[in-house]
């Protein structure tokens, strides 16, 4: 029999990477057909609004595990590492007694100061991870383990539960996939192989009445994408034939946007089929359709392997006593805006899936719209473990949002800060800002700081404003529109005092604030 400690619940936590909400099927775009994903939005609840605190990886995984935003742990950016001897969560559930395990991508930096602590048992693939015969690294070194690595990390996951010992178990099972450059397992290529996906609404988006990162920003479906995103052979030559380098130092090259009066010929790297175009909004929307396919089609094992877990769990009738959630590290553009990749403000980068089933309190088939972050994401496990939030954590639990009780003082709004200006490779510029429920403000800010991986590039700062009801698209920049004056001068006042709540500096004129 377990003690009455031992009754607490086990917390079983599946992040993906850049698993956008559209692409699953319980989040209703019609995309795809996640059956073992939607099993949770069934049989507990599907959050509508959860939102990441910084776009990208590496300060995404942080934040979960701090519970603190970004200023406060450190990892600004992607090159900036996770300091393994401050507090995180794992660390206080194993000191209140859980099993904790993590398995899969940690990209937080390796070696004795930024490796996993806090964690019995763990083994992490380095940096990126590899799709096939992935390495993996633990406490006894580094090894290559032959297979697909969404099925190892799996594998690496029930193994870690069947061990169990009779203490609860805190098991963050964390996928590499679907993170570019995309492989499917094989046995997916018959997905959409007869038909094409929808193009978004906005694919051919001319990022006219926004601020100017929009246009700069490198990471366009029809001219940013490189040869292995697409699955396509990367010919020999110059910048002229095989298109310019991604970066100085690697020969990984983007595929050149078409021009009007030219044509090109790509060879499809598994098949060696060839196919040419000579029409520029033909060859675009022919790399969006390998993108998104090659994009599904990643997805596709993730969720036949979420469904693995979950029929271990019934298997082992441990289905009624385990909290189970699965998100993603971030939002991601599946074409709307022409865009791939992430990192921005706009909402559908903004924007985690957030799915969590515990039959034991959240009630099932339910939804919620309350706003939270993922930030959020350390106080909901102690507070599920019977842990008390420390003072340090910048997050809230989201425990009576899931149930569906959300206390009246829910604070309805989440703040986003990207830091790494002007990367060398995306080109995305920094930011800040505040989303309520109907309205989001950002400061582009425009200025690297210093910060590790930023460059200069003396872009003037802009000011945007999106009412989210009336444009969700975020097509129409508001911020110089009379009509939204007040909601300006609103939204500004949340986002100073959110700010001055969170201790992180501003860089807005003071004469605003």
């Amino acid at each position: 029999m377990r003690g009455r400690k031992d009754l607490r619940p086990n917390i079983l936590f599946i992040m993906s990477d850049d698993h956008a909400a559209r692409a699953i099927s319980a989040y209703g775009a019609g995309l795809n057909h996640t059956p073992n994903i939607d099993r949770l939005a069934k049989e507990g609840v599907r959050h509508d609004a959860t939102y990441v605190t910084n776009s990208i990886c590496t300060p995404s995984r942080a934040a979960i595990l701090a519970g603190t935003h970004n200023h406060v742990n450190g990892v600004t950016t992607l090159v900036t590492h996770m300091n393994n001897r401050l507090p995180n969560v794992a660390k206080l559930l194993k000191a209140a007694g859980y099993r904790t395990g993590i398995f899969g991508k940690w990209h937080l930096g390796e070696g004795p100061l930024h490796e996993p602590k806090g964690f019995d048992d763990w083994a992490v693939v380095p940096g990126q991870g590899d799709y096939w015969d992935p390495a993996f690294i633990d406490r006894d070194g580094r090894r290559r383990i032959p297979g697909y690595v969404t099925d190892i990390i799996t594998d690496k996951s029930i193994d870690f539960i069947e061990q169990g010992d009779g203490r609860p178990f805190f098991l963050m099972c964390h996928h590499k996939a679907p993170h570019r450059h995309f492989v499917p397992d094989p046995k997916y290529n018959h997905l959409w192989a007869e038909e094409d996906l929808p193009l978004p609404s906005t694919f051919n988006d001319d990022y006219s009445g926004r601020a100017a990162a929009a246009a700069a920003a490198r990471m366009r479906v029809r001219s940013d994408l490189n040869w292995e995103d697409l699955g396509l052979v990367q010919p020999e030559g110059p910048a002229t034939v095989a298109g310019e380098l991604m970066l100085d130092q690697i020969q990984v090259r983007r595929v050149p946007e078409l021009k009007s009066g030219e044509s090109i010929t790509v060879v499809c790297a598994s098949t060696g089929r060839n196919y040419t175009f000579s029409d520029p909004q033909a060859f675009a929307e022919f790399k969006y359709q390998r993108y998104m396919k090659r994009y599904l089609r990643t997805v596709q094992s993730i969720d036949d392997n979420v469904g693995r877990l979950l029929d271990y769990l019934d298997e082992k009738g441990m289905t009624e006593n385990t909290l189970v959630i699965y998100t993603s590290d971030q939002g991601f553009f599946l074409g709307e805006h022409g865009w791939f990749d992430k990192r921005f403000m706009y909402e559908e980068s903004l924007q985690m899936p957030f799915l969590a089933r515990y039959p034991a309190a959240i009630p099932a088939g339910t939804t919620s719209r309350d706003l939270a972050c993922n930030v959020d994401f350390a106080p909901t496990f102690l507070d599920y473990a019977g842990v008390r939030t420390p003072s340090f954590m910048q997050g809230r639990s989201m425990r009576p949002v899931l149930e569906g009780r959300t206390p009246d003082d829910w604070q309805q709004l989440v703040y986003h800060r990207y830091w790494m200006h002007n990367d060398a490779i995306h080109g995305a510029w920094a930011h800040y800002g505040v989303r309520d429920a109907r309205y989001k403000l950002i400061y582009w800010y425009n200025d690297d700081l210093g910060q590790p991986g930023a460059r200069p590039n003396g872009a003037p700062p802009e000011w945007e404003l999106f009412d989210c009801v009336e444009d969700p698209h975020e097509l129409r920049n508001v911020a110089d529109d009379p009509a939204y004056a007040g909601v300006f001068r609103e939204m500004l006042d949340k986002l100073d005092t959110h700010m001055a709540e969170i201790g992180d500096i501003a860089e807005h004129p003071r004469e605003l604030i």
